[in-house]
């Protein structure tokens, strides 16, 4: 009896080892994954520059978070966020699906650039949805390749909040212009499908985001504050109107240019 009570205190200890172990070596991990893979997914820097994790309550702090701005946009960041807070379920940390309780990013700050017919946040949600959509394609395999399957995320809460979105164009001459960003709140990413790669994750948040950028109480912000800095005309007629619209536009106008060339060729060659 007292071998087996023996026995038992020690897999205790091993088995809590073995949990401190793999929880506090997870920061430096989650840290790299995030800096390491965030480009390949967005096609832009991300950079976090400290993960901590509570080793007894599983809960994790992400510092200095970092998304870039693609390639011919002038404003050197998309987005930056002092703290990330992430609750993991840190029974499920060897599991796959690995599950995340909460994710809370406060008081995000956005630079949103817009240039004719798109922006920065579009260039990158369809950088994301291109790798996500592949993802899909191979069947949710590892991006290493083969047939070995990568880890996915079930994240049940997705909490953004006080955040703030700073509008620039070439056009306001180095000024912007600054809304308040709408709360988003978001359950159960990944959980029907047992589980979303983190691109996939990832495209279901930047999604929403996007949209909250978009809303129309953001895009009133931003028309009364052209009007305020002179005879600026509104978003919409200077043909940067916030959200899908961009890209809806950029084709019609494409379609006119190919209209347009179409007559003209059409007259010259029913020319005498």
């Amino acid at each position: 009896m007292k071998k087996l009570l023996i026995a038992g205190i020690v897999a205790i200890v091993v088995l809590a080892g073995f949990i401190f172990l793999t929880l506090s070596n997870l920061g430096p991990l989650v840290k790299k994954t995030v800096n390491t893979i965030g480009p390949q997914i967005t096609k832009t820097d991300v950079k976090v520059a400290d993960v901590s994790i509570s080793v007894f309550s599983g809960q994790a702090t992400i510092k200095g978070f970092l998304l870039g701005n693609p390639k011919g946009f002038k404003s050197s960041r998309a987005m930056k966020v002092g703290s990330v807070y992430v609750d993991i379920d840190e029974g499920s940390v060897t599991k796959n699906p690995i599950v995340i309780n909460t994710i809370k990013i406060i008081a995000p700050e956005i630079t949103y650039e817009k240039i004719a017919g798109s922006d920065n946040f579009q260039v990158i949600l369809k950088n994301v949805q291109k790798i996500a959509k592949a993802e899909k394609k191979s069947g949710n395999k590892s991006s290493r390749g083969k047939d070995e399957q990568g880890k996915k995320i079930v994240i049940n809460n997705v909490i953004i909040k006080d955040g703030k979105v700073n509008l620039t164009m070439t056009s306001l001459g180095g000024k912007e212009i600054t809304a308040p960003l709408p709360d988003i709140h978001l359950k159960d990413i990944g959980k029907e499908k047992g589980g979303a790669t983190p691109a996939q994750a990832f495209e279901k948040i930047l999604s929403s985001l996007y949209s909250s950028i978009s809303a129309d109480s953001v895009t009133k912000v931003f028309n009364d504050g052209l009007k305020q800095l002179g005879n600026l005309k509104s978003l919409e007629t200077l043909d940067l109107k916030t959200g899908g619209d961009a890209a809806e536009k950029a084709v019609d106008k494409a379609a006119e240019s190919v209209k347009s060339v179409a007559k003209g060729l059409k007259g010259l060659f029913n020319k005498d």
